[in-house]
């Protein structure tokens, strides 16, 4: 029974998977499809991480569910209702994403403690908390979200590994990786944007 039990959640974590890390290629390319694919994806993580007792990244995943339809809208219309551009945040976006993790580490890691039976209550609240910040910086096309996903990724590899979700641990590998290949692909498509706006000009 337990061995069927694990084989189902292998199962899911590989699907789930295949759709993150198309996700995650879309992203790097600036691609808006990637949010169709990332919804699909954390649909089934939702039921793996249920599971594993890991509520922290339940809640997150939730998150991640309402920030990619809003970053499916503000990537598509923006504030102006036009395409939104590749930037870097301001200094009051940034003081926005510190208080995003403050704020999400101090509540994920009182409620863990006190509400659930996790076993690792500070560890998967900390991933959670970098996490939560870094979308909502994807979601407003920022430069700066693929730092704040990667801490939160090597965080998460160990706790994966811990957990025996391998299939996820070795995803989330990938992800570092596609993570610096992002920001970098992202600055030469932010130069590419200023220079062709000050060709314009």
């Amino acid at each position: 029974m337990y061995e069927d039990f694990f084989m189902h959640l292998t199962w899911l974590q590989a699907i789930g998977t295949i759709f993150g890390v198309i996700q995650v290629l879309l992203a790097r390319q600036n691609n808006i499809h990637n949010y169709l694919f990332g919804i699909i994806s954390i649909l089934i993580s939702l039921w793996v991480l249920y599971q594993s007792r890991l509520y922290a990244d339940i809640l997150l995943n939730l998150y991640y569910l309402a920030m990619s339809i809003y970053g499916w809208f503000y990537w598509k219309f923006g504030k102006e209702k036009k395409h939104t551009p590749i930037s870097y945040s301001h200094k009051r976006e940034h003081l926005i994403a510190v208080l995003i993790v403050t704020g999400c580490f101090i509540f994920m890691s009182y409620w863990l403690n006190a509400h659930t039976n996790s076993d690792v209550p500070y560890w998967d609240a900390i991933v959670s908390a970098f996490a939560w910040a870094g979308m909502w910086l994807m979601a407003r096309r920022k430069m700066e979200n693929w730092i704040y996903l990667n801490i939160s990724n090597i965080i998460s590899i160990p706790l994966l590994i811990y957990k025996e979700l391998y299939i996820y641990a070795g995803l989330t590998v990938f992800l570092f990786f596609v993570g610096i290949s992002g920001y970098l692909k992202w600055r030469r498509l932010l130069k590419n944007q200023e220079n062709n706006e000050y060709a314009e000009a």
